[in-house]
């Protein structure tokens, strides 16, 4: 509840105060509030900070980053945590692996864009506005097909959207094209680079889900969602505990992911910031192959 408390006491006082902070300061400020409020709203949808959902939820609503209504994020997470289904494109709506039909159907430009998002070069500075478009496109598509709890969630997220602008144009003065370049998409952003690295595509399931050690700065922004293995295996744990748990079962965790570990994120910096994370097809059989006959979960949600 404090932490809750004092992100959005900051993101408040920010954008009260946006003209007389210099703008650099403004954007370093802007994009870790927007970023640390999804970490905050990732707790929400594994059950913290109370025992009341309803609760819960009603303190993940308010859209700092725009675009994604707080439903559509947690029916799509709680999808991503089924593990055995893990980068599979059609099973894992966090997934950036395509199928080899939806590669095939690119046209030339996308496929040049999936190329440089799969740099973290590209992924910090074309991923936002490329993941931002690519949902918003998908869940038009759902809402004219009415697909299961996908117009609720923005009959939800709407109203909210317009508490926020309200709040950031009319009562702080803040133009909403600079909050959108100063808050939102940087934060967004910087949301882009915990999840650059967090999968990774192999034949055994627990293989699939990497750890970042050494980021003390960038865990406390991510609220410890950088020791990923250790999410994946106690998703109720609140970010708080997950530290001391990854210590104490830290050999074990390495045994069961492969050893897929980087040495903060500095290390991912220097191992992708202009060479692929992995190829952008997903390079391992299964159910995608029959995607025109059996369209998976990942689509329904």
């Amino acid at each position: 509840m404090a932490l809750a408390f004092a992100i959005y006491a900051l993101w408040a006082a920010l954008t009260w105060f946006h003209a007389a902070i210099p703008w650099p300061l403004l954007l370093i400020g802007g994009a870790w509030v927007v970023a640390w409020h999804s970490s905050l709203q990732h707790e929400l949808i594994h059950g913290h900070p109370t025992r009341w959902p309803a609760f819960n939820r009603a303190l993940g609503l308010p859209p700092l980053v725009l675009f994604l209504p707080f439903d559509r994020y947690r029916r799509l997470h709680i999808a991503h945590h089924r593990d055995h289904h893990l980068t599979d494109p059609l099973e894992d709506p966090e997934t950036q692996y395509w199928t080899e039909a939806d590669w095939r159907a690119l046209h030339p430009a996308a496929r040049m864009v999936v190329r440089c998002v799969a740099r973290l070069a590209g992924r910090l500075l074309i991923g936002p506005v490329w993941a931002i478009g690519r949902f918003l496109q998908r869940d038009a598509q759902r809402v004219w097909r009415d697909k299961p709890g996908v117009r609720a969630a923005w009959a939800w997220h709407l109203p909210m959207l317009a508490l926020v602008l309200v709040w950031v144009n009319v009562v702080c003065g803040m133009s909403l094209l600079a909050y959108a370049l100063l808050f939102a998409l940087p934060g967004y952003s910087l949301l882009l680079v915990r999840s650059f690295a967090e999968h990774r595509a192999a034949d055994s399931h627990e293989h699939r889900t990497a750890i970042v050690e050494r980021a003390p700065v960038m865990g406390l922004l991510y609220l410890y969602n950088n020791l990923h293995a250790a999410h994946h295996e106690r998703p109720a744990l609140a970010w708080y505990r997950l530290p001391g748990y990854y210590r104490a079962e830290r050999e074990r965790l390495l045994r069961q992911n492969g050893g897929l570990v980087y040495r903060g994120y500095a290390d991912v910096a220097r191992r992708f910031f202009l060479r692929p994370h992995d190829h952008s097809v997903h390079p391992l059989p299964g159910s995608y192959r029959l995607e025109i006959v059996l369209p998976g979960d990942a689509e329904a949600a």
